[in-house]
């Protein structure tokens, strides 16, 4: 029993540890990898806005043009800046070199991101910048404090102000960022369009992160539907060869 229940810890204490990360609850972007207008969205808004720094190393330009239903020349004039095919991976064109200098670190791979992190972290991250004149970038993240991320999606959203409140700890109190506060007008988007737009890069990098899901999400519901008509089947026969026996 104690054995069972250290598994289970070590299970949820990932999630725990995400949502604590920064101050910030983590939110449901509500994924559907089978929504193909959010997805070809979501490419063009990352490739868009992302890719400048972050590459999708083990994702090429055709696989997504294919699976998300975009002719090859719409890709090649949408979703391509550098010059690239659409055989190509798709690498950010940033140099390692200049990344370190200009960012102090180079911006990690982006393909398993939702994988190891979970879309609903993805999706708050990008919904939680807010306006810090002590950074070097001018602004910071309620979900990971200190990030060296500009807020590259600022003209969509604006600039979020901080909402701070007041906590007493050991007797002292401490003022500290609990929250974002969007001015009305700051960006080119509402709230709600933003929201929006933020789920659909959420949604595609959830996609990249398994291409198959959709498929083993379909052939799993049939899988699991015969394997349930197969036990009846078995069961009724059971007790078809046990009946004389007993």
């Amino acid at each position: 029993m104690r054995k069972l229940a250290a598994a289970v810890l070590l299970m949820i204490l990932p999630v725990a540890v995400l949502a604590a990360e920064g101050g910030a609850q983590l939110m449901d972007p509500h994924v559907d990898v089978t929504d193909t207008a959010s997805l070809q969205r979501g490419a063009k808004l990352f490739t868009n806005y992302c890719m400048g720094c972050h590459s999708l190393k083990y994702m090429r330009y055709q696989r997504v043009a294919d699976d998300l239903n975009i002719p090859d020349d719409v890709a090649q004039k949408y979703l391509i800046w550098d010059g690239a095919k659409l055989s190509d991976m798709m690498t950010s064109a940033m140099r390692a070199s200049d990344a370190k200098q200009w960012l102090g670190r180079v911006p990690p791979d982006l393909t398993l991101v939702t994988r190891y992190r979970g879309p609903e972290w993805v999706y708050t991250y990008l919904n939680t910048f807010y306006r810090d004149d002590s950074q070097p970038t001018g602004v910071n993240n309620l979900l990971l404090p200190g990030a060296a991320m500009p807020h590259v999606l600022w003209r969509l959203q604006g600039i979020p102000e901080p909402v701070h409140a007041e906590e007493t700890e050991g007797g002292e109190t401490k003022v500290r960022v609990v929250g974002v506060k969007v001015p009305k007008n700051a960006g080119a988007m509402t709230q709600a369009q933003y929201h929006e737009a933020t789920r659909d890069i959420t949604n595609f990098l959830t996609y990249v992160g398994e291409p198959v899901r959709a498929t083993r999400q379909r052939i799993g519901f049939w899988v699991i539907l015969f394997l349930l008509v197969f036990f009846g089947v078995a069961f009724m026969l059971k007790r078809e060869f046990w009946k004389d026996v007993h």
